[in-house]
């Protein structure tokens, strides 16, 4: 089948959000609800192994304050902290300070041109989605994207393929006529589970995270000029990743 579509996890994939975005505008809700609580960027490493923002929340709370007694409203709380944190992330993305990572925008617009279907596949919140894409990208790029599968549309998160099946659903495609782009090994879990070939970029927390299955293993998406760097897989003699290239690894994949 020939390739049809292109689909994208955001965090960390779009834009390297995770370090210097969401662990921080965490830290911002957890100081305005009063709580003494603190995501170094070492923990916060730890913390990205469960996929969600409530969920990773959960997780903290469960698994790294063990003298923490939890209100009667626990479950309310952990959402209205997920709201504010969602507020403070949006505020720093229109002051541009998460910019798309190398290649990303480039690529978005040669697929754009050469008729490619794009659609999004992401854990974060539709508002995370919105805003990411408005400030990091353009501010139609919302509307550059066919379907955007987000946030708590299906109830099991990456690694389980769930949020991929929906997309593919949503878009009427077969996994084999689709690329996926991931950054971590949960979302390449997620997307080998739905059967869609994937390229991986890795950032500063899946650095040492495994890869098996991927069709290439990159720094980033390259541009011209600004080779990405190679960990696994053949770029054909090319520097950076291009709409050609992709259809190359579809094709022999």
């Amino acid at each position: 089948m020939a390739l049809q579509a292109l689909i994208f996890d955001v965090d960390g994939t779009l834009a390297n959000t995770e370090r210097d975005g969401h662990r921080v505008a965490f830290n911002l809700a957890f100081q305005e609800f009063g709580l003494e609580w603190d995501w170094d960027v070492d923990l916060y490493g730890k913390l990205l192994a469960v996929t969600g923002g409530k969920e990773r929340i959960r997780y903290f709370v469960d698994s790294f304050l063990s003298g923490y007694i939890k209100p009667a409203d626990f479950d309310d709380m952990v959402a209205k902290l997920h709201k504010t944190k969602t507020r403070h992330y949006t505020e720093m993305l229109s002051g541009g300070r998460i910019p798309a990572r190398p290649g990303v925008r480039r690529l978005l617009e040669e697929a754009r041109q050469a008729g490619l279907r794009l659609a999004i596949a992401t854990t974060t919140t539709p508002d995370n989605v919105t805003a990411l894409l408005k400030y990091s990208l353009a501010e139609d790029a919302v509307d550059w994207f066919e379907v955007i599968a987000a946030g708590d549309i299906v109830p099991a998160k990456k690694p389980a393929p769930d949020i991929y099946f929906w997309a593919l659903e949503k878009m009427k495609l077969d996994p084999a006529e689709c690329l996926a782009f991931e950054d971590s090994e949960n979302g390449l879990k997620s997307s080998l589970g739905a059967g869609i070939k994937t390229l991986v970029t890795i950032n500063d927390y899946t650095t040492d995270h495994e890869f098996p299955g991927a069709l290439a293993v990159l720094s980033d998406l390259g541009e011209p000029g600004q080779a990405c760097q190679v960990f696994s897989g053949d770029l054909h003699g090319k520097g950076y990743v291009d709409v050609d290239l992709l259809r190359q690894w579809h094709e022999s994949a």
